[in-house]
C-alpha cells in the first residue's frame, strides 16, 4: 500500500443524491464541518436505511455505530443516531431520528445483524425502546439497575448502591446514602489565599511575618566569598574513576544508533521494504 490510509471521498453531490432517492423519508439535510447528516422520518427508518445500503452512488453497507443524545427541553427529547459507511465509496454518513420515551424506533437488525447489540447500549443508557429487536435487555449496566444513566435527569449518585451482605450472604441494593452533605466551593486559587477563616483556623496562632530583603539592598555575601566559591566549584573534579560516557553502542548494549533514520536507510518504494530487513530479521532470529 502505498498511502498509509486512504483518503475518505468528498461530499460533493451526496446530499442531492440522497434528497433523490429518499424523497418524503427526508426531513433535514445538511453539511457541517465536513460531514453529512440526514435526519429522517422514524417511522420509515429501515425503507430509508435499504435506500442507503442499496443504491448506487451511496452504498453504505456497514453499520458503525449506534448513538444516543439526551435534549430534555424537546418534545421529542432523544435522538438516535446512526453511523454508516460506504466501504465501496469510502465514504461515512450520519443518520439520525427523533423520538421519547413512547413512542419506539424500528430496529435495523435486519439489514445489520451488528444493530441487536448497539440497540441494546441505547436502551440501557437512554431508554429508548426499539421495535422488531428479539432481545431488548440491559447490557452495560449490573443486574436489578434502575433508571438511565446518560439521561440528562439522571442523578449522578444513582439511586440505588449495592453491597455484600453478610446477614443475607448476598449482593444486596440499599438506596444511596451520602456519607456527607455536599459542599459549596468558591474554586479560588490557593496561591491567592482565602479571604475568609476555616473552620478551626481562628485556634492557630497567627503566623509572624516574614523578614525578607528589602528591594535593592545589598547581598548578605561578600564579593571574596562570591569569588572564593566560584573558584572551588571551578577546581571541583568528578569522585569517579572513569566518566561515563556513550560514544559507541557498545558503551549503552543498544542496537544501531540510527535505526531506520538516514536516507540510505529508507525504501525508494513505500512496497518495498527497507535495506536492512533481512538483517533485522535475522539479528531477532
Amino acid at each position: 500500500m502505498r498511502a498509509p490510509a486512504p483518503r475518505y471521498a468528498a461530499n460533493d453531490g451526496v446530499i442531492d443524491t440522497a434528497k433523490a432517492v429518499l424523497g418524503d423519508l427526508l426531513v433535514e439535510a445538511q453539511d457541517l464541518v465536513g460531514e453529512v447528516s440526514l435526519t429522517v422520518d422514524r417511522d420509515r427508518l429501515v425503507m430509508a436505511m435499504e435506500l442507503l445500503r442499496e443504491t448506487p452512488g451511496l452504498k453504505y453497507e456497514m453499520l458503525a455505530e449506534i448513538a444516543g443524545v439526551d435534549y430534555p427541553e424537546r418534545p421529542e427529547r432523544f435522538d438516535v443516531v446512526y453511523h454508516l459507511l460506504s466501504m465501496t465509496r469510502n465514504h461515512r454518513i450520519r443518520i439520525r431520528v427523533t423520538t421519547d420515551e413512547d413512542h419506539p424506533v424500528p430496529s435495523v437488525t435486519a439489514i445489520w445483524y451488528n444493530a441487536g447489540w448497539l440497540e441494546r447500549e441505547v436502551y440501557d443508557m437512554y431508554g429508548v425502546l426499539f421495535t422488531g429487536n428479539a432481545d431488548l435487555r440491559r447490557i452495560l449496566t449490573d443486574y436489578g439497575f434502575r433508571g438511565h444513566p446518560l439521561r440528562k435527569d439522571f442523578p449522578l449518585t444513582g439511586y440505588v448502591e449495592m453491597r455484600y451482605s453478610e446477614e443475607a450472604k448476598r449482593v444486596v441494593y440499599e438506596p444511596v446514602q451520602l456519607a456527607q452533605d455536599f459542599r459549596t466551593f468558591d474554586f479560588m486559587s490557593p496561591w491567592e489565599g482565602a479571604e475568609y477563616v476555616l473552620p478551626g483556623d481562628e485556634k492557630a496562632a497567627a503566623p509572624k511575618p516574614a523578614v525578607g530583603q528589602a528591594p535593592g539592598a545589598q547581598s548578605p555575601a561578600t564579593a571574596d566569598q562570591v569569588k572564593r566559591a566560584d573558584e572551588r566549584a571551578k577546581d571541583a573534579t568528578p569522585q569517579v574513576d572513569k566518566p561515563k560516557v556513550t560514544e559507541s553502542v557498545a558503551d549503552t548494549g543498544a542496537g544501531k544508533p540510527h535505526p531506520g533514520n538516514r536516507p540510505d536507510s529508507k525504501p525508494v518504494d513505500p512496497d518495498v521494504p527497507s535495506p536492512d530487513a533481512a538483517t533485522s530479521s535475522a539479528e531477532n532470529k
